[in-house]
């Protein structure tokens, strides 16, 4: 295999350390959340007058938001490149990335890229809708992390990440 260039290295390493964070700032949140359970409608219709638990359910959407959207928008183009020198489409990428054993559900990955558009609190104006995306959201953490894991120990174990 080619060595890999110095910047594509350096982008993998950046990258690792930068899912690293958000894998356990999610997790974080994910618990403050959630540690009671599922959220309930009688929940969701309190975000209005409880600011600490608005700003949890913010925190939670950006924070799912964006550790996805680091994955599959920027880690897994850099890493596909780093082992074949080309990355295509998203969902191109998902059916590689899933042939190399790095993502167990592909439709998993496009349902939880579909959540985030529907956990946006501002906009949602239907608290079932909201609660409902919410808790799949939080169902879908622990997969979403081990992605961010898995594919961290792959760079690593290829010496492209410390």
């Amino acid at each position: 295999m080619t060595p890999l260039s110095e910047s594509l290295t350096a982008r993998l390493q950046f990258l690792v350390r930068v899912i690293d964070k958000e894998a356990a700032h999610l997790s974080w949140t994910d618990a403050a959340l959630f540690g009671a359970g599922n959220l309930t409608l009688a929940t969701i219709a309190a975000l209005g007058a409880d600011e600490v638990l608005a700003e949890r359910v913010d925190a939670f959407v950006a924070r799912f938001g964006r550790l996805q959207d680091t994955l599959g928008d920027k880690l897994l183009p850099a890493l596909l490149t780093a082992l074949d020198g080309h990355s295509g489409p998203l969902i191109d990428n998902l059916h590689r990335v899933a042939r190399l054993g790095l993502l167990e559900d592909e439709t998993a990955w496009l349902r939880w890229r579909r959540l985030r558009n529907q956990m946006v609190p501002d906009y949602v104006e239907d608290p079932a809708v909201l609660a409902d995306a919410l808790n799949a959201a939080h169902a879908a953490v622990p997969a979403l992390v081990d992605v961010a894991r898995r594919w961290g120990d792959e760079l690593r174990r290829r010496g492209w990440a410390s």
